[in-house]
């Protein structure tokens, strides 16, 4: 430094071989650090080191290095920091009979401020401790972000959680399903499906054991993007394809090629059951501003009613419900409407 705020320029060589032997060294002390502070340090040395190369362009290799250091100091810090013991003990000794102590001692646990260390970083450091090694490796070596893979595990989870929920019992004449298509492209993450609901890919969908009678009609949601997907589902689950309507929500959307204004609601059957009375057909074209995310218009509910008047609860099932409905036996891959 030549003066306040002013970084000199070390020649290239010099500058690199020196921040390679202190990364060299940093871990080899990682090894052998068995405390917070001694990986703290070595944590805090990488990051220096990391905007050090940075700054003197000393190469993705060196920087690679360093964030690969930060980021194997980081994981040891939250095994560190997980092994820690707890405050043990009542908060005050208190006296008993003869002055004698009335109960144990109490032993504070450190604290993140004691240990100088932000609530972000304690997070980060146990998030990335709780990881498989393999996982680790591929955070240090830039192949994929923490936040990416943490996210993908949550997902998991919950393809793992719903995949243990049992589908309704019974054999129903009626099935009414809004399936949680997966998308491949997304404009950005925040529009992502999986933000909103998880998702299934179209194997999983086909594959599901759907409880239908012999004698069934189905009423399938399609986007239009997926709307050979939804064909597929429909002879994957035993079905004839029928006819379709289209649900015009009056507002319009994202797209690719048009601006989505619309969704499709497929008609497909199975077996000798009869169709709808004259009376009971309605426009194909069904009206109804949209509402929340992958709400459908409760109209529906009415109209599938209306056209099956001699069905019973016991009749009528809807799949991957978002709300539970009067007379209906519901099934949702959410735990928090599951029926």
């Amino acid at each position: 430094m030549t003066g306040r705020g002013t970084l000199v320029k070390l020649p290239a060589t010099v500058a690199r071989d020196a921040v390679v032997r202190r990364l060299i060294d940093a871990e080899r002390a990682l090894k052998q650090a068995t405390n917070v502070q001694q990986v703290k340090l070595l944590m805090n040395v990488a990051a220096a080191q990391k905007v050090f190369a940075a700054r003197q362009q000393l190469g993705e290799d060196v920087i690679g290095y360093a964030h690969r250091l930060k980021i194997h100091a980081l994981a040891r810090l939250g095994e560190l920091l997980r092994e820690l013991p707890k405050a043990t003990g009542k908060a005050g000794p208190g006296r008993g009979k003869a002055g004698r102590p009335s109960g144990p001692a109490f032993t504070p646990a450190a604290t993140l401020t004691d240990l100088g260390i932000t609530k972000n970083t304690s997070a980060v450091a146990q998030q990335l401790a709780a990881l498989p090694p393999s996982l680790r490796e591929q955070i240090a070596q830039q192949e994929v972000s923490l936040t990416k893979v943490l996210r993908e595990r949550k997902q998991s989870a919950t393809r793992d959680e719903r995949h243990t929920r049992p589908l309704p019992a019974g054999l129903f004449k009626l099935l009414y399903v809004d399936p949680p298509w997966r998308y491949e492209h997304v404009e950005t993450d925040s529009r992502a499906i999986e933000n909103q609901y998880p998702t299934m890919s179209l194997d999983d969908i086909c594959t599901l054991r759907v409880p239908s009678a012999d004698d069934c009609v189905l009423f399938l949601w399609a986007t239009s993007p997926k709307l050979a997907d939804a064909l597929r589902v429909v002879e994957a689950w035993g079905f004839s394809y029928r006819t379709c309507a289209v649900w015009d929500k009056e507002v319009i959307g994202m797209g690719y090629y048009f601006r989505q204004q619309h969704e499709l609601l497929l008609v497909a059957a199975r077996g000798t059951l009869p169709v709808p009375e004259p009376s009971a057909r309605v426009s194909s074209v069904i009206r109804a501003r949209r509402g929340a995310h992958s709400e459908k218009p409760a109209r529906v509910y009415e109209l599938l009613e209306a056209m099956y008047p001699a069905f019973k609860p016991a009749d009528r099932a809807e799949l991957f419900a978002r709300r539970q409905r009067p007379g209906w036996t519901t099934w949702s891959n959410e735990p928090a409407v599951a029926s």
